[in-house]
C-alpha cells in the first residue's frame, strides 16, 4: 500500500490527466459512472424494499450500494464526487481553474446523463413491479423524502457525503490490488449510505426513478417534481459535495502532505 503523502504526490498526476482528457472520452467515462452507480442504488433499493424494520433496511441498503463504487474503481470511469479531488492538480497549479471547471462541468453532465438512462431503463421496463408494487412505492418514497428535506440539510448531508467518498478514493489509491481496493472504499461508502447522507450522483438516480414511477404507477407525492429535484436537492447536495470532497479532502490534503513540504518517506 502507497502511504498517504505518496497518494497526495501520484494524484497531482491523476488530476492533471483527467482534466487533459479529450471531451468525448471524459463524457462516456462519465456517463459509465452515472450508470454504475444507479444500478448500484437500484439493487440496493431492491433489496431493502420489502424489509419492514427502517433501519435494518437501510443496513441492507448500505451493504449493496458500495458495488456502485467499486465498478467505477474498478472498471474505470469518471464519477463527479471522485474528482472534486481535482482541486489537489489545481492547487499545485498543473491544471488551470478552468481546466478544473471544464473537467467537473463534463463529469457532472455525464453522470447526469447516465444516471437519467438508468432511471427511465429501470421504471420503464417495469422493474418496480416487484413485490405487488411495493418496489414502486419505495422509489417514490425515497425520492419524496429527498425533495422535503430543508437546503440546509442537504447541503450539510452533501458536505459529509463526499468527505467519505473522497477518502474512499483516496484509500483506493493507496492499493496496488483489485482486493485492496475493495476492501479500502468498502468501509466509507457503506457509514455515507447508513448514515443518511446526500450524493448528488446517486440523487440524479433516485428522484428521477421516484419521478418515473410516480407517472408510470399513479403514486401521488406531494412536491415531488423536477423543480424540487433540481432547487431543493440536486443544487445543495452538489454544492455540499464540493465542499465536503475539493475544499475539506482535497485541500486539506494538499496543505498536509504538499503544501507543507511533507516527506514522501514518512512513515505516517
Amino acid at each position: 500500500m502507497k502511504t498517504p503523502a505518496q497518494i497526495a504526490e501520484s494524484y497531482v498526476t491523476i488530476g492533471t490527466n483527467k482534466a487533459k482528457t479529450p471531451v468525448p472520452k471524459l463524457f462516456v467515462l462519465a456517463c459509465f459512472a452515472g450508470l454504475f452507480i444507479s444500478i448500484a442504488g437500484a439493487s440496493a433499493t431492491v433489496a431493502s424494499a420489502t424489509v419492514p424494520d427502517p433501519s435494518t433496511s437501510r443496513l441492507v441498503n448500505a451493504l449493496i450500494f458500495p458495488a456502485g463504487l467499486v465498478m467505477v474503481v474498478l472498471a474505470g470511469s469518471e464519477l463527479f464526487t471522485g474528482d472534486c479531488l481535482m482541486i489537489i492538480s489545481a492547487a499545485k497549479k498543473s491544471i488551470t481553474p478552468a481546466e478544473l471547471l471544464k473537467t467537473w462541468c463534463v463529469v457532472y453532465l455525464g453522470n447526469l446523463a447516465g444516471a437519467l438512462f438508468t432511471a427511465a431503463l429501470f421504471v420503464f421496463g417495469h422493474t418496480p413491479d416487484l413485490f405487488g408494487g411495493a418496489l414502486a412505492q419505495t422509489l417514490v418514497n425515497t425520492a419524496a423524502a429527498k425533495v422535503s428535506l430543508s437546503v440546509s440539510d442537504a447541503f450539510i448531508r452533501g458536505v459529509l457525503c463526499n468527505v467519505l467518498v473522497c477518502v474512499a478514493v483516496w484509500i483506493t489509491l493507496g492499493g496496488s490490488t483489485a482486493s485492496e481496493k475493495v476492501i479500502g472504499l468498502y468501509p466509507p461508502i457503506f457509514v455515507f449510505v447508513l448514515a443518511g447522507y446526500e450524493h448528488c450522483v446517486a440523487n440524479m438516480f433516485y428522484i428521477p426513478a421516484g419521478i418515473f414511477a410516480a407517472g408510470e404507477y399513479g403514486i401521488a407525492a406531494e412536491g415531488l417534481n423536477w423543480g424540487a429535484f433540481l432547487v431543493k436537492n440536486l443544487l445543495p447536495v452538489t454544492l455540499g459535495n464540493i465542499a465536503g470532497g475539493a475544499l475539506i479532502v482535497g485541500l486539506g490534503y494538499y496543505f498536509v502532505y504538499l503544501a507543507a513540504g511533507y516527506s514522501l518517506h514518512s512513515s505516517r
